[in-house]
């Protein structure tokens, strides 16, 4: 057997969206036998095989549209002339989209970051944390995806979309926190946060500008972070971001 749960591991630590194919029932003569694997990414690369010709080219499609809508499917697949195959034999499989929610590229370790990773356990939310700091990233949740390698390789080598990406940014330092906003505006999310108060935000943005960064690039980052609750500790500085990471994956206005 092929070591298809590594690679769903692999593909959870990049944040890729991939479906995991498997035959779930064959009647007849089928090149395939019940649980046979494969993953399929929305490019439509592969790994693994449920039996090649022509069945597996309809269900890498079928698997790459699930990627695109985000949604699980039974698939049945009778193998006459439809399929190019005359098998005679019929094949279901059952489509399992990963990585396709909203991900969380969290820059920081520190008390707030740790008590929103505690916060967004059981959402949708799949967390990414960026810390080199073995003592601070060492103490995240098993379930958070932990990245101790420097901010800006991670920013280079991870996924990035419009519709899924969501950034919050609480590093130990102000330049840092500075240089990351610079690289991440540049890129697509659906939504960018910064903690700080809103003298830290223009100090940042008029250095920005003077970069060249353009307005409507620095109008996307939300700073202060989260709603106005008026709470300070870091618990309630969690909750206040998570419910704007929330409004904005659902689409309510409080989260704009």
């Amino acid at each position: 057997m092929w070591p298809w749960a590594r690679k769903l591991e692999e593909l959870a630590e990049s944040g890729t969206p991939a479906a995991l194919v498997t035959v779930v029932r064959c009647a007849g003569s089928t090149p395939a036998a019940p649980g046979a694997k494969m993953i399929v990414l929305g490019d439509g690369t592969f790994f693994g095989t449920i039996g090649g010709g022509h069945l597996e080219q309809l269900v890498i499609e079928e698997a790459r549209a699930c990627v695109a809508s985000g949604e699980s499917k039974m698939g049945r697949y009778p193998l006459g002339a439809a399929a190019g195959q005359c098998c005679g034999g019929v094949v279901e499989t059952f489509v399992d989209v990963q990585n396709v929610g909203p991900h969380l590229h969290l820059f920081g370790a520190g008390h707030v970051a740790q008590a929103l990773c505690r916060v967004l356990s059981g959402t949708p939310f799949s967390v990414h944390a960026v810390d080199e700091r073995d003592e601070w990233a060492g103490a995240l949740p098993p379930e958070v995806h932990c990245h101790r390698v420097p901010w800006d390789a991670y920013v280079r080598d991870a996924t990035w979309s419009a519709d899924r990406t969501y950034v919050a940014i609480m590093t130990h330092r102000h330049d840092v926190d500075e240089a990351i906003v610079a690289e991440v505006v540049k890129r697509p999310a659906r939504y960018l946060g910064l903690i700080g108060s809103q003298t830290k935000w223009r100090r940042f943005r008029d250095r920005l500008e003077a970069r060249g960064i353009p307005a409507e690039n620095l109008d996307r980052v939300h700073c202060p972070i989260g709603l106005d609750t008026g709470g300070k500790s870091p618990q309630e500085v969690a909750v206040s971001i998570a419910a704007q990471l929330l409004s904005v994956h659902h689409g309510r206005n409080g989260g704009a």
